[in-house]
C-alpha cells in the first residue's frame, strides 16, 4: 500500500511567546517493511534554528527554535510512504519464550546485542511490577511459542481493557491503567511492553498511524484519522512481531510507522520548552490517504 500522510499540529497561546524550543518526532522512518518516498516538515513561524538528526533509536528527530514573539505555532508533517505486510509467520512454530529469553545472553556486539537487549529493561514510563508479572503469566505459560504468547497477550488486553479517551492522559501512571482497565492505544501498548519485559523479553513501543476505513457507502473524512501506537515483541529468529492490542491484530499494511523506542517518552510527536504563553489551545488533524497504483 502507498499512502500520503498529513499531520498538522497547531498551538494557540494566550499571550506572546518570545522564545520556544521544540523537539519533533513526526517524520516516518524507513524499515524493512516501509519505504519513505517523500517527507516534508513545515514549521510556522519560520524557526531561527532548525536541525534534523537520527536519534539513538534510529528515528528522525527535528529540533526547532523560534526566537521571535509569536501567538501561534504550527507544524505540518507531510509524507508519502509505501508499506508491505509482514512476512507470513507460523506463530505456533516460533521458539518457546523461555528459549528466546535465555538466548539473549548469547547476543553480543552493537548490531545483534544492544539493539535488541536494550528493550528488556525498565524505562521512564514502563516499569516492572507484580501486577504486570501476574497478568503476563497467563499468556506466557511454560513452553509456549513466543509469538503465540505475544498474540494471546494482545488479545487479552483487547478483551480486558476498555477504550476510553477520557480515562487517561499522557501522565497517567501504568498502575492506574491496570487498576481501571481503561485507556487508549498508548496505554495498551505500554501494558504489552511492560508485561513482555517482566518475562525477560525485549519489547518496544511504536508510534505511527493506522488507516481507518469509512462505513460502506460513506466517503472518507479528511482529517478524521488519528495518531496510533502499538507494541513490537522480539521473537528470536522470527524477528520483531508488531501487535496492536487496541484492535487485536498483527500490524499489516494499514499501519504506518513514525518512530519506536522504549516507551512514549522516547518518541512523543512534539515536546518543547517556551517562555510565556500562559494557557494554550491545541488542535491536531491527521489525514491518511491511500494512493492508487
Amino acid at each position: 500500500m502507498r499512502y500520503r500522510v498529513r499531520h498538522e499540529t497547531a498551538y494557540d497561546y494566550g499571550e506572546d511567546v518570545p522564545v520556544s524550543h521544540h523537539l519533533l518526532h513526526l517524520t516516518a522512518r524507513p524499515h524493512p517493511r516501509q519505504r519513505v518516498r517523500r517527507a516534508l516538515l513545515t514549521v510556522e513561524p519560520a524557526p531561527a534554528v532548525r536541525s534534523d538528526r537520527v536519534d539513538y533509536f534510529g528515528n528522525t528527530v527535528t529540533y526547532v527554535a523560534v526566537q521571535e514573539p509569536h501567538r501561534t505555532f504550527s507544524v505540518i508533517a507531510e509524507s508519502e510512504v509505501e508499506v508491505h505486510d509482514q512476512p507470513p509467520l507460523d506463530i505456533a512454530a516460533t521458539q518457546s519464550w523461555e528459549h528466546v529469553r535465555d538466548s539473549l545472553r548469547g547476543l553480543s556486539g552493537p548490531d545483534d546485542g544492544a539493539e535488541i537487549t536494550q528493550y528488556c529493561f525498565d524505562s521512564a514510563l514502563v516499569k516492572a511490577s507484580p501486577e504486570l508479572m501476574d497478568y503476563a503469566r497467563a499468556s506466557f505459560t511454560p513452553g509456549r511459542p513466543v509469538a503465540a504468547a505475544a498474540v494471546d497477550l494482545m488479545q487479552r488486553v483487547n478483551r480486558d481493557f476498555a477504550f476510553d479517551p477520557a480515562a487517561t492522559t499522557v501522565a497517567t501512571p501504568m498502575a492506574e491503567v491496570m487498576r481501571k482497565r481503561r485507556g487508549v492505544c498508548q496505554d495498551f501498548a505500554h501494558i504489552i511492553v511492560g508485561c513482555v519485559r517482566t518475562m525477560g523479553l525485549p519489547a518496544r513501543y511504536v508510534s505511527g498511524y493506522l488507516r481507518t476505513l469509512p462505513p460502506p457507502g460513506q466517503p472518507r473524512l479528511v482529517g478524521a484519522d488519528v495518531s496510533h501506537a502499538w507494541a513490537s515483541v522480539w521473537c528470536g529468529p522470527a524477528g520483531w512481531l508488531d501487535v496492536c492490542p487496541t484492535n487485536a491484530c498483527i500490524a499489516n499494511r494499514d499501519f504506518i510507522t513514525i518512530a519506536w523506542g522504549r516507551d512514549y517518552d522516547d518518541v512523543s510527536p512534539a515536546r518543547g520548552v517556551l517562555i510565556g504563553g500562559v494557557g494554550h489551545g491545541l488542535t491536531v488533524s491527521v489525514d491518511v490517504e491511500p494512493l492508487e497504483g
